[in-house]
């Protein structure tokens, strides 16, 4: 009986302190955005806990596909994971908002201040995420979305009849219809392929995932169009987080919070620093087109109808969130 009592001591950390085993799951690989944020993440609890929480960090495709990971989830088999709401579109309705292009301002900057403190988001939103066992602890920009393509792509008709890679996302498919687009859904680990053999012509991601991922490997042009952001979120299994202990708790509200203006440097500084070896890279040369005010403008002209079909047509609430968040922006905006 000593034997088995000094065994299940050790176990919880010999003077009763418990010990922590998590899984943390991320949609990119060793690196990338929400890589680094996953193991910094990861680093600070373990110091904060001496070592009391111990979390392994997964890259994509090490417990399968964006969908797989989002069951993972929910089913309790991992604790964290960061997950982009595209990925959620068909599950989380409102969470499509998202993918409502021109929506959010031409800043990262005031659109991470809108991200940490909007109400329709923080609260309303991930409300709707709580009825599904999944709870956002922060959203947070990855930078701003860009097109690649084998065409230059610099208005709205360039994109008539173009086979371009979205999520899985019924709100992404009609924002690229909109422009005449032919949308095709397809998990990022499929893409570079589908793009090498044309299966789909286009695709869109903020620069640093467009450069590390290599995509500009098979596609000659990257368009800077800034048309919308990729927006991460750092989220958990609603009953695991809400079953832990206070303290423990606490210090992953606490690291949930240092974290915010730690991956808006993050995203910036690897955004910066791709564009630069995208435009020295001689050995898979990529043209860019930086749209316009005026060119922006004429597909701004064509996203916004989309609003209204957010509103009628996917949102559970009659379009409370988004009039809300709207409200929010032109509050930080001033516009």
């Amino acid at each position: 009986m000593m034997l088995t009592l000094s065994l299940v001591l050790a176990a919880c950390g010999g003077n009763g302190d418990e010990t922590y085993e998590w899984k943390f799951i991320t949609e990119e690989v060793d690196g990338q955005v929400q890589y680094e944020y996953a193991e910094e993440f990861a680093k600070r609890m373990k110091d904060k806990s001496d070592g009391q929480v111990n979390i392994e960090v997964y890259e994509f495709g090490g417990l399968g596909s964006e969908v797989d990971q989002v069951d993972q989830l929910q089913k309790g088999v991992v604790q964290l994971a960061i997950m982009s709401p595209g990925f959620t579109g068909n599950m989380v309705k409102e969470g499509q908002i998202f993918a409502l292009h021109f929506l959010f301002p031409d800043s990262t900057k005031q659109t991470q201040e809108i991200l940490n403190t909007s109400e329709a988001i923080n609260v309303d939103l991930r409300q709707k995420y709580e009825e599904h066992d999944i709870t956002p602890l922060a959203f947070w920009t990855e930078g701003f979305m860009q097109w690649t393509s084998n065409e230059p792509i610099s208005e709205p008709s360039d994109f008539e009849n173009f086979q371009m890679r979205v999520q899985e996302s019924p709100l992404m498919f009609k924002s690229y219809e909109a422009y005449g687009a032919d949308p095709q859904a397809m998990s990022w680990g499929e893409l570079y392929t589908a793009l090498e053999r044309e299966t789909v012509e286009g695709q869109e991601n903020p620069i640093f995932f467009i450069y590390d991922a290599s995509f500009h490997e098979v596609q000659d042009y990257m368009t800077l169009s800034k048309h919308n952001n990729y927006v991460a979120m750092t989220t958990v299994n609603s009953e695991w987080y809400n079953g832990l202990p206070d303290d423990i708790k606490e210090m992953v509200d606490e690291t949930v919070e240092e974290m915010r203006d730690w991956i808006y440097d993050e995203q910036e500084r690897q955004n910066a620093e791709f564009l630069e070896q995208m435009k020295n890279d001689t050995d898979n040369p990529t043209e860019i087109v930086e749209l316009t005010e005026e060119q922006r403008e004429a597909f701004r002209e064509l996203a916004l109808p989309v609003r209204d079909f957010y509103k009628e047509e996917v949102s559970t609430v009659d379009g409370a969130i988004l009039e809300k968040l709207q409200e929010e922006i032109k509050a930080v905006t001033g516009e």
